[in-house]
């Protein structure tokens, strides 16, 4: 039988959000400290959204110290450290992370979309790499119009997409949204690449993967959840099964939190972690906004249980049906979630625009919360080279050095 410990509610909030990096001192900083964290999350999402920042860069500006959003980037395209793949979805991840996903880039081989037509230019779409270097779907040619996942598409853009997903390629660089593809050969080292699956047995596999997101949310429990996305043929008795053997391997720790019913579970190597809530340590209150995607968000159910904070990314949502705004960031303050603020950044006056501010039911706006969440609000105008802020009338914050419309 694996180790069982015993949180009160606000000791396993705690704990999650230290296992984030989110309360104390920041556990990250610079360019080194934004490689730190995506390798001890796994991954984390990708989205091209760009109201306020990308959702990966929100992850990271809420938790890598003096962070710029060309530091991934030069991860990513520069020093290849990390890479554009699938993982929860469209995420990054690190390269040497590139082994363990054999079995999703061969099923892509074994078959998909259009995938005689694909394969009959694959090698002309190399022989064009070759001379050109890297190219996007626009460059290549082949303006045929095929069947494709999201809705029909020219031939170009699925066989780089097909390509991609089979490993053959990998993006290169990125200008805007536009993807340019390299062969996969001249960005990952050739030890990486050419590295047999670690996990060729399926089950293993998905054990893997799930041990991996367990450490990249902090804390989860056996159940159904968006934290499981991707991972093919994860079913309730596979996952269960997982669960036990993880258990009975000493890797993770079942931990019963006051007033839940469900047990949730964390890695055995963040026992410090867990040590520092028990021993009740104080830690800096720290205010942050939470991408939609973030990492801590991938169960919204828990964080609704744990936290009392029930949160929708509504962007999908139709205008009529929200509550809120179609992006609309979480803010976290100490251990609690305070409220929520629909900011977006005006590029061409370089202004961030705060469009409103809903606090939680039952927090109290005081002088400390406002000034922290205004502090953060110029830490995202800063990051977004928005000299300027902007607060509408009405919002329910007090900026006596804002301009306020």
């Amino acid at each position: 039988m694996g180790e069982r410990v015993y949180l009160t509610n606000e000791q396993a909030r705690r704990f999650m959000l230290l296992k984030q990096g989110l309360l104390g001192d920041y556990r990250y900083s610079g360019k080194q400290g934004v490689l730190e964290y995506i390798i001890q999350a796994g991954c984390i999402q990708f989205d091209p959204i760009d109201v306020c920042g990308r959702s990966p860069e929100l992850v990271l500006h809420a938790r890598v110290k003096g962070f710029k959003k060309g530091m991934l980037y030069s991860l990513l395209y520069e020093d290849r450290s990390l890479l554009d793949y699938f993982d929860k979805n469209l995420s990054i991840i690190p390269t040497s992370d590139w082994p363990y996903f054999h079995r999703f880039r061969q099923a892509y081989r074994d078959g998909g979309r259009s995938y005689d037509r694909i394969n009959e230019i694959c090698d002309e779409i190399r022989r064009i790499i070759g001379e050109k270097g890297p190219v996007s779907s626009s460059n290549v040619g082949f303006d045929e119009i095929v069947d494709w996942y999201w809705e029909d598409t020219r031939l170009s853009r699925a066989t780089l997409e097909t390509m991609y997903f089979r490993g053959e390629l990998v993006v290169h660089h990125k200008k805007g949204t536009i993807k340019y593809y390299d062969l996969a050969e001249n960005c990952i080292p050739e030890d990486i690449l050419n590295r047999p699956d670690p996990y060729p047995n399926e089950m293993d596999h998905m054990k893997w993967r799930v041990f991996r997101r367990i450490g990249g949310v902090g804390l989860l429990w056996n159940r159904a959840s968006d934290a499981w996305l991707n991972i093919r043929n994860l079913k309730s008795e596979q996952r269960s099964r997982i669960f036990s053997q993880l258990m009975e391997e000493g890797k993770i720790i079942e931990v019963v939190v006051e007033g839940m019913k469900d047990r949730l579970y964390c890695l055995s190597s963040d026992g410090e972690l867990l040590k520092a809530v028990l021993e009740n340590q104080k830690f800096k209150a720290r205010c942050e906004f939470l991408a939609p995607l973030d990492n801590m968000l991938w169960d919204r159910k828990l964080i609704a249980a744990l936290f009392g904070f029930d949160y929708k990314w509504e962007i999908y949502t139709p205008v009529h049906q929200r509550r809120y705004g179609h992006y609309v960031l979480p803010v976290l303050y100490g251990d609690r979630f305070a409220g929520r603020v629909e900011a977006i950044c005006n590029r061409k006056e370089k202004t961030l625009i705060v469009k409103n501010f809903w606090y939680e039911e039952g927090v109290r706006p005081g002088k400390r919360l406002q000034a922290a969440v205004l502090k953060r609000l110029k830490r995202l105008a800063e990051f977004n080279d928005c000299p300027g802020i902007s607060v509408l009338t009405g919002v329910p914050l007090c900026p006596p050095d804002f301009l306020v419309k």
